[in-house]
């Protein structure tokens, strides 16, 4: 993690591509916001779109070649911006309506309601972005 003058911090980790990897990934993630002072509002947000975006990625994309997914959280003043990366390219990614009683294909449209934006580039594999305001660090 790195911090310089211009309020910014900033880690990668990879993480095996693994049903349990969205869990991993919330520790760390907390750990990093707590660190840098993030309210803890924002921090239960970043967790529910880290988590849905890996648990979307291990569902319905491809692992490396080394077998893990990359994971990413960048914090630059006011934003924070979470990216999961993983090697399969191709389909849809747009949130889907669902209902109470849906046990599945939630996972873009929690992103959807809880991020203020989020984006695909599948220039080189799947790498899905979402950011967040951090608002006021306490």
């Amino acid at each position: 993690m790195a911090r310089g003058s211009d309020m910014r911090a900033h880690d990668t980790i990879r993480l095996p591509f693994a049903s349990s990897t969205p869990s991993i990934a919330r520790t760390k993630l907390a750990g990093f916001l707590t660190i840098n002072r993030a309210a803890p509002g924002v921090i239960d947000n970043a967790l529910i779109v880290v988590s849905e975006m890996i648990a979307n990625a291990v569902s319905h994309g491809v692992p490396t070649a080394d077998g893990t997914i990359e994971i990413s959280w960048t914090i630059t003043d006011d934003l924070l911006e979470i990216s999961v990366h993983d090697a399969g390219q191709g389909g849809s990614l747009k949130p889907i309506d669902f209902d109470e009683d849906s046990l599945s294909g939630r996972g873009l449209s929690i992103i959807n309601r809880v991020a203020d934006r989020w984006w695909v580039d599948m220039s080189q594999g799947t790498r899905v972005n979402a950011e967040l305001a951090l608002g006021q660090y306490r």
